[in-house]
């Protein structure tokens, strides 16, 4: 063989090496096989066919890359939400601590709730609420500063009844979604009806999704320089409500895009998984029905926290698909990243 040959064979072996190292390295992580967390059922089937479906090139269904938007929602859909958001928690810690400034917070809600760890009378200020407890707790700090607290908070804040640390309360099935998603092409967007300015500070850490990729409740916020430094800092005014109604119009403002997968666990989500779903081409809808009281919580119609009824009364008949905790999922929560 001569030397021009024995390069070209050389250099055949060689595109071959990389086309099989290129696909061990996209296709696999893409692969339905990173689903490890769920079970072999009807929703994990579901899940797989519609990526299939809209990624492979030539298939009636298939989305380019640049529509392939996927948006989820956060408390009980990513991470847990009971016997209160984990926000709400925050805030109520930090009510606490600011109280002996404070005295009139004993007679003025959702401030005596917070202080009385009356959880059913905070659930029924709604987001509202949460967010006049974080106004308050939070008013002039800067936006670092703010982000400083959530960090310090997260570190030894633990869940009232798991003990365990709350960023070790996220779940693996959904973050494996995740991962699975952006591996096929997807960019993955929360859009929650928490604060955006706290969820911002864990989500990429918690599920890989940039700050710029959370969509969230948020309040009025004003540029100032403070002792020569630029600051942007946090007012005690509502700006936005992320929830119900407010989840498509935040999507279609901060995105531009209708998504065409969404995923909740609530009626609060109840819009965008209509919004979503009601697009034309092939769209997914998925909510999270919480059964299972022995690995997690069990809750839907009856509960303050996280209620679902007409969402779970209509999936059926909107084709969205309603995943059990207790019987779609191996594994619950998942380690910290």
């Amino acid at each position: 063989m001569g030397t021009r040959s024995r390069a070209n064979s050389a250099c055949r072996r060689w595109r071959s090496a990389a086309a099989l190292l290129a696909f061990a390295l996209f296709a696999i992580p893409g692969s339905a096989q990173s689903l490890d967390s769920w079970n072999d059922g009807p929703a994990r089937q579901a899940i797989v066919r519609f990526v299939t479906d809209v990624t492979t090139p030539g298939s009636p269904s298939y989305v380019a890359p640049e529509d392939r938007v996927a948006v989820f929602d956060n408390d009980g859909a990513l991470w847990s939400e009971q016997p209160m958001y984990f926000q709400l928690a925050f805030a109520i810690d930090r009510v606490r601590a600011l109280a002996p400034a404070h005295p009139e917070w004993k007679d003025t809600q959702p401030f005596k709730a917070a202080l009385e760890g009356d959880v059913k009378a905070l659930a029924a200020s709604g987001e509202r609420g949460l967010l006049e407890l974080v106004m308050a707790t939070h008013a002039g700090m800067t936006s670092d500063e703010f982000a400083l607290v959530v960090r310090e908070w997260a570190k030894t804040a633990r869940h009232p009844t798991l003990r365990r640390p709350y960023t070790e309360l996220t779940y693996a099935p959904m973050r494996e979604l995740l991962d699975y998603l952006r591996a096929s092409g997807f960019r993955t967007y929360i859009v929650s009806g928490g604060g955006v300015e706290f969820l911002r500070v864990l989500a990429e850490e918690l599920y890989g999704v940039p700050p710029e990729q959370v969509i969230g409740s948020s309040i009025r916020t004003r540029y100032e320089v403070r002792d020569g430094r630029p600051v942007i800092v946090r007012l005690p005014e509502i700006e936005f409500i992320d929830d119900k109604a407010g989840k498509p119009v935040g999507i279609h403002k901060f995105v531009g895009r209708r998504p065409i997968a969404a995923f909740g666990n609530s009626d609060g989500d109840f819009e965008m998984l209509e919004w979503t779903t009601s697009g034309p081409g092939r769209r997914l809808g998925l909510i999270v029905h919480h059964d299972d009281e022995a690995r997690e919580f069990a809750y839907d119609r009856a509960s303050a926290i996280g209620r679902l009824d007409r969402a779970l009364d209509e999936a059926g008949r909107r084709g969205w698909v309603v995943v059990s905790m207790r019987n779609d999922w191996r594994n619950v929560y998942a380690p910290a990243r």
